[in-house]
């Protein structure tokens, strides 16, 4: 799998996504309670770009007027016909055996440990300042 720096953490705001072309695809970078996701921008339904859904919360009812709410943002809900997905792992909440939004593992690195690699060559001291969003695909 080959590893895309996409952008720096900044980019992204708490509650926040950003699109991303990576290998010819549109990925969709999610922020949310200080963690990053990435999927496919593209709802398996009829193809809505869920860069404009709502990443909302799990509610649940033990019992009828009484509602829960948890992992707040964690839910994604399409814009168009309201298709509800897990934002970790793609997995759709009304049929999770069949519908899925493929997703894509993210790292969170520091610059100083993007410059690392197999390569010698003259070298520069450098000063990072920001850390960087990566997608593996």
């Amino acid at each position: 799998m080959a590893r895309h720096i996409v952008a720096r953490t900044t980019e992204i705001p708490p509650g926040g996504n950003k699109v991303v072309a990576v290998a010819g695809r549109d990925i969709v970078v999610f922020h949310v309670n200080g963690e990053f996701f990435a999927l496919l921008n593209r709802c398996p339904h009829e193809g809505a770009p869920l860069e404009k859904a709502a990443c909302v919360a799990r509610l649940t009812s033990p019992e009828p007027g009484v509602y829960q709410r948890s992992r707040v943002g964690e839910m994604l809900r399409c814009p168009w016909h309201g298709w509800e997905f897990d934002i970790r792992n793609g997995q759709s909440w009304f049929d999770p055996n069949r519908v899925r939004i493929r997703s894509y593992p993210v790292a969170v690195e520091r610059g100083e440990e993007l410059q690392k690699g197999p390569y010698v060559a003259e070298t520069f001291p450098v000063h990072v300042e920001d850390s960087y969003v990566i997608v593996e695909v």
